[in-house]
Parts: structure tokens; C-alpha cells; sequence
């Protein structure tokens, strides 16, 4: 959720690293790990693949776990993965996207 930041605020919001690594070691198959400290909630994966789209659902990913994603059917130069989740302590959606 978006927020305008008030600046008479003393000091402002800390920024929020992004929990996820993505390691290429398999062409077509990424893996992604939570890096963060946290355990993250309802996590989903939504990859669009130029010509259409598909939608994982990870569910609770706790520090340290790593999923796999399929992207056998997409095109290497044409794909955005997004990475949708919600963190613990605060409620908040985050998304954060890359390309493969």
C-alpha cells in the first residue's frame, strides 16, 4: 500500500530490503529463496509470458525456503516474473518483479 510520506515526520520510514534471491543456475527453471529474516505470507507468483500468463501459489515461505519455478513454456527474452507477499508484522502487500 502506497503512502505519502509526511515531512514533518522526524525521521522517515526505514527502507524495506527485499527478502528474495533468484538464482539461474537451471536455464528454464529459476529458483527462488527467502533471503529475509522473516517469514513471508500468501506469497503468489504471477509470470507473464508475452503470450499469456500463469499464477502460483506459494503460500507461507519461511527464511531460508526455496521454490522452483517452471518457465518451460515461456520465451527468455519475454518474460516478467512478479513475486506478490505479505509480510508478518506489518500486513502490507509487497510485489517486486524481474526478467529472466
Amino acid at each position: 500500500m502506497l503512502r505519502a510520506i509526511d515531512p514533518d515526520e522526524p525521521y522517515p520510514p526505514l527502507a524495506y530490503r527485499v527478502p528474495w534471491r533468484v538464482h539461474r543456475i537451471y536455464d528454464r527453471h529459476p529458483l527462488v529463496t527467502n533471503a529475509g529474516p522473516a517469514a513471508l505470507d500468501f506469497v503468489r507468483v504471477f509470470i507473464d509470458l508475452g503470450a499469456g500468463s500463469a499464477t502460483e501459489h506459494w503460500g507461507q515461505m519461511p527464511p531460508g525456503d526455496t521454490a522452483e519455478l517452471c518457465l518451460c513454456d515461456a520465451d527468455p527474452d519475454d518474460t516478467t516474473v512478479t513475486i506478490a507477499w505479505f509480510r508478518p508484522d506489518d500486513g502490507d502487500e509487497y510485489l517486486w518483479r524481474f526478467v529472466m
